[in-house]
């Protein structure tokens, strides 16, 4: 880590460890010093060992075929916190994150991004675990609450809309990724919860050092939840992205969520229903349509035992060779954890998944199993097994273990790899 790396952690800690130990927790200041130094600060750590295996012996009979080496990534991520008291009205909050490469690098960190090896080998031919090097300020926002209906926020922050398929925050990548935006919140409609954002830039989990670590846009992303009883809800959402240079995912994307829940057989069933349609929007090259559809269905019982099965399709133009984009989405959490799928193959994607979630002690198990086709045609991608145990570890502590397992189709066009992912994280928050 560069010497003035420390300098920038050192000096965050010492301003903003004082104000954790001597906040005070008024809910509103008598002036604009005191909201300001009666804040709460947080810290937070995060380290993750991650191992990924790409291999297909199929291919190794080819001269040209150059397979990527196993990589290794041993990463920390720090993250400190400070937000304000209110004055007024006004609050504000800053997030200041590093990620440090902790003894292991052999890794390709992608988006042209590279582990901080000075001199060292080209880390081109590893396999990819983008968790790239460097320091960030996370989020830095005003927060103006006109009352308890109308709430606006104004800067960098996060956003994170329904379950993140289309809009959320790559919460699994060690730099997350966050907008410079202006958001508005709004309660006044009965049984509604209205979102609007407007953001023009786009900060990706690479950094602000690689051209791939950021996206200039106009985007208009407006959602409403409404509660139509206790049990069921439906929520509308108009997306439209207009992308500065990335031209392809400019897009508007229109559809519907409907989820709800209902008691049966000693437990939960929880239900969702989505539908949505997209096209191209600015000055997208291809003109295209194509629908997206998700269905799903889990029963949970008292004692943590939950199952459920579901179905996820992103569709294609076929004449236009162009499939349904989600550039803004948490892609880590759909389509499953190997990544195979982070960009919808041109044909489409069909992904059939049951899952088993189940407690054991203070310990949480998950078990999915995927099998992906084209939506287009017959192909079959291949399927893939995930699975993951975490616990808590008293109030601040947590452990995670994680795999993915992905076996390809032999006979699909697209997808040439076997990929196996292992990690181990710990975390801890004070």
């Amino acid at each position: 880590m560069k010497r003035n790396h420390f300098i920038l952690l050192g000096a965050w800690l010492g301003l903003m460890l004082p104000f954790s130990v001597t906040a005070a927790e008024e809910e509103g200041a008598t002036d604009l010093v005191s909201a300001i130094t009666s804040g709460k600060a947080t810290f937070s750590g995060r380290y993750r060992l991650e191992h990924v295996s790409d291999d297909d012996y199929s291919l190794d009979q080819d001269p040209e075929f150059v397979p990527s080496k196993d990589a290794d990534a041993s990463t920390l991520r720090l993250r400190l916190n400070y937000r304000t008291g209110q004055w007024n009205g006004w609050s504000g909050f800053a997030e200041f994150d590093h990620v440090f490469h902790v003894l292991l690098d052999d890794f390709n960190s992608g988006g042209g991004t590279s582990p901080n090896r000075s001199p060292g080998p080209d880390q081109g031919g590893y396999s990819t675990v983008a968790d790239p090097e460097g320091s960030d300020m996370n989020q830095l926002y005003l927060d103006y609450a006109a009352n308890d209906d109308w709430k606006f926020r104004f800067g960098r922050q996060r956003i994170l809309l329904d379950n993140q398929r289309f809009v959320g925050g790559v919460g699994w990548r060690q730099n997350e990724q966050t907008y410079d935006a202006f958001t508005v919140n709004s309660s006044a409609i009965s049984k509604t919860k209205l979102s609007y954002s407007y953001m023009n830039n786009v900060r990706r989990i690479f950094g602000q050092t690689v051209p791939a670590g950021k996206a200039k846009l106009d985007g208009h992303l407006l959602n409403a939840k409404i509660d139509v009883s206790d049990s069921f809800s439906v929520t509308p959402y108009f997306y439209l992205l207009d992308y500065d240079k990335v031209h392809a995912n400019s897009t508007e994307t229109a559809g519907v969520r409907l989820a709800g829940n209902f008691e049966m057989g000693g437990g939960k069933i929880t239900y969702l229903g989505e539908f949505a349609t997209q096209s191209d929007a600015g000055d997208n090259p291809t003109s295209y349509d194509a629908d997206y559809l998700h269905l799903n269905a889990a029963w949970a019982a008292e004692n943590g035992l939950s199952v459920g099965l579901g179905f996820e399709s992103l569709g294609a133009d076929s004449s236009a060779g162009t499939a349904f984009r989600t550039p803004l989405a948490t892609l880590h959490a759909f389509n499953g954890w190997a990544d195979q799928f982070l960009g919808t193959p041109a044909a489409g994607l069909e992904d059939l998944y049951a899952t088993v979630k189940f407690k054991a002690g203070k310990w949480n198990f998950t078990g999915v199993y995927h099998d992906f086709s084209s939506e287009i045609g017959s192909d079959d991608y291949g399927d893939e097994f995930d699975v993951s145990a975490g616990i808590k570890l008293g109030q601040r502590y947590g452990l995670l273990l994680k795999g993915a397992f992905f076996s390809h189709d032999s006979s699909s066009p697209l997808t040439k790899f076997d990929t196996d992912k292992f990690w181990v994280m710990l975390t801890a928050s004070y």
